[in-house]
């Protein structure tokens, strides 16, 4: 369990680390799309279902860890 809060919280830092780089970048030609999801609404189903996915990955990263140590420590 410690090996994957720390991967996890590698992964967080690393994301920290990266994102407003790429915020920056991301402003310097606007992009039609994104400004038409943003004014319909949309771009906010687009961010909650990014989300759930995410929050689904790391679910599932963590049930298989504790399934993992659970057959490491009967072996």
């Amino acid at each position: 369990m410690e090996k994957m809060k720390k991967i996890v919280l590698k992964i967080f830092f690393l994301l920290l680390l990266v994102l407003p780089s790429l915020l920056l970048h991301a402003q310097d030609k606007p992009v039609e799309m994104a400004d038409t999801m943003r004014s319909n609404g949309r771009i906010y189903v687009v961010i909650a279902v990014m989300l759930i996915i995410l929050a689904g990955l790391i679910l599932y990263l963590v049930r298989l860890d504790r399934k993992l140590k659970k057959i490491e420590k009967e072996n």
